[in-house]
C-alpha cells in the first residue's frame, strides 16, 4: 500500500522508519535529507541520456528507455531495502526530486514486494521549502557573542554539560568561522547540506525551552545560515562575553600554532585586502618566525574591528554584556548561567 504524505507529516512526526532518497548518486550528494540513504532509480549516467532522450524525441521514448534501464535492476532494489529494515520494519518512506514518477515508481516496487509506503508529496523540493519555511521559527534562542578567541564554543558544550540546549553551528558547518576556521575540520558540506543537517539538530530540541547558539555571521565558511533562521537569530537576547585580548591570544595560540606554517599564511591571505597591507605583512613575518602570539594579535584586531561593526547592525536587540577575567569554559559558563537567571527573574 501506497499512503501519500506531507513534509510536515514527516519532520513532525519524526518516524524512525527508513529514509529513502530514490534520485541519482550526484543528485544525492549535493543535498539530502539527514539520515536518508540512497537507492537510485537511475545512475548519473542513465539520468543523463533519459533526460535528454525526453527532450528531443519525446516523453514516449524516454519513459520506454526508463523502463529498459530499470527492468533488470528490480530485484536489486528491493534486496537493498531488504538489508536497510533488516526485518524491523515493513514500513519506508521514499522521495524524488518532485514526488514525480520515479518515487511512484519505486513506492508501486517496494509496495508490491510487501512494505507500507509512505511517499512524500512534492518530494525533496517540497522537503527543502519546508526546511527553509520552519528553520528558527517561532522558537526563544539565547545567542553567545563574543571576540574572536573568547572560546564561545567550548562554553557552549559547557553550558549542555548543565542540562543546557545548544545548536553548534560550527559543528554542523564544519568550520570555525574565520578564514583560519577550516584548518583541523572535517570537509564542509554543501550549502543546501548544511541546511538540512542544520534542521534535523533543529527539530531534535524541545522548543518551549530555551536554546543556545553561537553567534555568527551569516556566513560559516562557505556555507551559509538560511534567512529565516539567520534574521530570527539576530532579534534574539545577546550574551556578549568580554575576555581580555591576553587570555584570547593565549587560547589561539593554542588552538592554532600546531598547524603547518605554510596553511597558516594562505589563510591569512584570505584577508590580506581587508586587513590591510602593513600589518599583514608584519603577520606573515611573525608566523615565519614562529612569533605566534604577535601575529594573532594583528590579525584579532581585524577581527575585532569587523564583529564591533557587526553588532551595530542588530543594536536594537538585548545585550547583556559579561566581562571575565578567566579563560576556562567551565567558570564562563556558570558566570553565564549565572547572569542570566538573574536577568530573567
Amino acid at each position: 500500500m501506497v499512503n501519500r504524505v506531507t513534509p510536515s507529516w514527516f519532520f513532525e512526526s519524526q518516524r524512525a522508519f527508513p529514509l529513502i532518497d530514490v534520485r541519482s548518486p550526484l543528485e544525492f550528494a549535493q543535498g539530502h535529507i539527514t539520515g536518508a540513504l540512497n537507492i537510485p532509480l537511475f545512475s548519473d549516467i542513465e539520468r543523463a541520456e533519459i533526460g535528454t532522450l525526453y527532450k528531443n524525441a519525446g516523453k514516449d521514448a524516454a519513459f520506454y528507455m526508463g523502463l529498459d534501464r530499470v527492468g533488470p535492476n528490480l530485484s536489486g532494489f528491493v534486496k537493498k531495502l531488504n538489508a536497510i529494515s533488516r526485518g524491523k520494519t515493513r514500513d519506508v518512506i521514499v522521495y524524488c526530486w518532485r514526488g514525480g514518477m520515479r518515487s511512484a515508481s519505486m513506492a508501486w516496487l517496494f509496495s508490491t514486494a510487501g512494505f507500507q509506503v509512505h511517499l512524500i508529496e512534492g518530494g525533496y523540493k517540497n522537503l527543502r521549502t519546508y526546511i527553509r519555511a520552519e528553520s528558527g521559527k517561532n522558537t526563544p534562542l539565547i545567542v553567545l557573542g563574543g571576540m574572536t578567541g573568547s572560546g564561545k564554543t567550548e562554553i557552549l558544550h559547557e553550558l549542555k554539560k548543565q542540562g543546557e540546549q545548544i545548536i553548534d553551528l560550527e559543528e554542523i558547518a564544519h568550520n570555525k568561522g574565520s578564514v583560519f576556521g577550516y584548518l583541523g575540520q572535517l570537509p564542509q558540506p554543501t550549502n543546501e547540506q548544511f541546511e538540512n543537517n542544520l534542521f534535523a539538530e533543529w527539530i531534535k530540541l524541545d522548543h518551549t525551552k530555551r536554546i543556545w547558539i553561537e553567534d555568527e555571521s551569516r556566513s560559516v565558511g562557505a556555507v551559509g545560515l538560511p534567512a529565516p533562521f539567520f534574521d530570527h537569530m539576530k532579534k534574539q537576547p545577546l550574551i556578549l562575553l568580554n575576555v581580555s585580548i591576553e587570555k584570547r591570544v593565549e587560547r589561539l595560540v593554542n588552538e592554532y600554532a600546531g598547524f603547518d606554517k605554510n596553511l597558516l599564511l594562505e589563510a591569512l591571505a584570505k584577508i590580506a585586502q581587508s586587513m590591510g597591507g602593513q600589518g599583514v605583512a608584519e603577520a606573515k613575518k611573525d608566523i615565519q618566525d614562529g612569533d605566534f602570539a604577535l601575529a594573532i594579535e594583528l590579525v584579532l584586531g581585524y577581527y575585532d574591528k569587523t564583529y564591533r561593526k557587526a553588532l551595530e547592525k542588530f543594536k536594537d536587540r538585548k545585550i547583556i554584556q559579561i566581562d571575565t577575567v578567566k579563560g576556562n569554559a567551565k567558570d564562563n559558563a556558570e558566570l553565564i548561567l549565572k547572569s542570566v537567571l538573574e536577568f530573567m527573574m
